[in-house]
């Protein structure tokens, strides 16, 4: 009965052999975190980028030049368009720790992490004003506010059959109305080589597309013909978005802000997330021994596959996102904790080994999968609504739970099955007494 109990088969030189190539893919993994894959892999030190809050950055603050017809629930509604705008062109640029913020009644503060020339961090982030499409006698016929949207594109624009790189602009209605009569306009002055509106920011002009017919459509299209077209085009685009603004942002003060933790503060926190880390495989291997030592295998093949992640990724890495890491370390674990348990019970109940360790892993498997579904969705909804340090956190979050399922159910089976195959079947060694074993 007892050697039913714990029938295992297999080859025991067949399960060591794949135990040891395991451990050496994990130690493979640990490498490329630490030292990278030249020319495909950065190692975690060099592809992380920290957040404002570990790094320092600049700080550029913005005032609003607010018309004397702006009502005050226009100015709050306008305010919070103009953040939310600056916030989505930072996400763009990749700062996705960087915050963009309203301060007082008409003031917008914009913190970029890692730029230390706030100079630079003003010519990253593209003017802010209001747009304005003038015609060369100086006349103003549309503003911003008559843009509903302009966006980059890249095909056929007319009858010529090619492909070019062009803007493509969605009026409103008195936008419509107002590029007609500029168009009309304008039109008359070709012969004298002025049938263009030029489109500007703070009086600089940006760009002067030529008027060829009367434009009456809610849509247009600029075409941009000149070197390094697709850029220019994006830009172009990004410059009109920005400038769909109901007043002008001028650069009140720009400022070096040193870090709020700084480089002292995010050893500490990793040296906390490393304690954490061997306490949490010091409980496991105390607790669960033998598989305990398996899930510590998994959980060093864990963290340096998340290393690599947040690497090849550049994630902004700031203290929520360090949160998000950790976390996601015992949720790993939880996993494994589920698992173990189950196969306890089918010990107990005079299970063999093997068929325990399955059938532990497929009992489990459901509510495993249920509990991280649950948390990929709040991950998913703060990815998708967040902003700032809440997308470090949300980013952090998602990868660390998408690893987990992947190694915590995959790596610590086979481990398992390894030890099954090497005669690894002492049931002490799985936390069951012979005595608890049903006869």
């Amino acid at each position: 009965m007892k050697n039913k109990k714990i029938a295992s088969g297999g080859s025991p030189a067949k399960s060591a052999i794949l135990f040891v190539i395991v451990l050496l893919i994990v130690a493979g993994m640990v490498a490329v975190a630490l030292f990278g894959i030249p020319g495909v892999v950065q190692p975690v030190s060099k592809g992380v980028v920290l957040g404002l809050d570990l790094a320092g950055g600049s700080e550029i603050t913005y005032e609003a030049i607010i018309p004397e017809e702006l009502s005050d629930s226009e100015l709050k509604s306008g305010m919070e368009v103009a953040r939310t705008m600056l916030q989505q062109r930072l996400d763009f640029l990749g700062y996705t720790e960087a915050q963009a913020y309203i301060s007082g009644e008409r003031r917008l503060v914009v913190e970029f992490p890692d730029v230390e020339d706030p100079e630079k961090a003003v010519q990253q982030l593209g003017r802010t004003a209001v747009v304005n499409f003038v015609d060369s006698d100086g006349k103003i016929w549309l503003t911003g506010k008559d843009i509903e949207k302009a966006e980059y594109s890249y095909g056929q624009v007319d009858m010529s059959g090619l492909s070019e790189h062009h803007v493509k602009l969605k009026l409103t209605p008195e936008g419509r109305k107002a590029l007609h009569d500029a168009s009309v306009s304008v039109l008359k002055k070709a012969d004298e080589g002025n049938n263009y509106l030029a489109i500007e920011m703070d009086g600089e002009q940006i760009s002067a597309p030529s008027v060829r017919e009367e434009l009456d459509d809610d849509s247009v299209v600029i075409q941009v013909r000149q070197e390094n077209a697709a850029e220019e085009a994006k830009y172009l685009a990004d410059i009109i978005s920005a400038g769909r603004l109901p007043f002008e942002l001028t650069t009140a003060k720009q400022q070096t802000i040193g870090s709020s933790l700084g480089e002292k503060s995010l050893s500490t926190s990793l040296l906390a997330g490393l304690i954490g880390l061997i306490l949490v495989m010091i409980f496991m291997i105390v607790v669960y021994r033998l598989m305990g030592v398996m899930s510590c295998i998994a959980l060093v093949a864990y963290t340096a596959l998340f290393a690599i992640a947040i690497s090849v990724f550049h994630v902004n890495l700031s203290l929520p996102g360090i949160a998000g890491i950790i976390l996601t370390i015992g949720m790993a674990v939880d996993a494994n904790v589920i698992i173990y348990e189950r196969i306890k019970e089918e010990l107990r109940v005079g299970k063999t080994l093997r068929y325990a360790i399955e059938s532990g892993y497929k009992r489990a498997l459901i509510a495993i999968i249920d509990a991280n579904i649950t948390t990929m969705i709040a991950g998913a909804v703060l990815l998708w609504q967040g902003s700032g340090t809440i997308l470090g956190f949300a980013t952090t979050l998602l990868i660390g739970v998408v690893l987990s399922m992947i190694v915590m159910l995959v790596l610590t089976r086979i481990l398992l099955r390894c030890a099954v195959g090497m005669k690894l079947t002492n049931l002490k060694l799985y936390c069951v007494n012979e005595k608890e074993v049903a006869q």
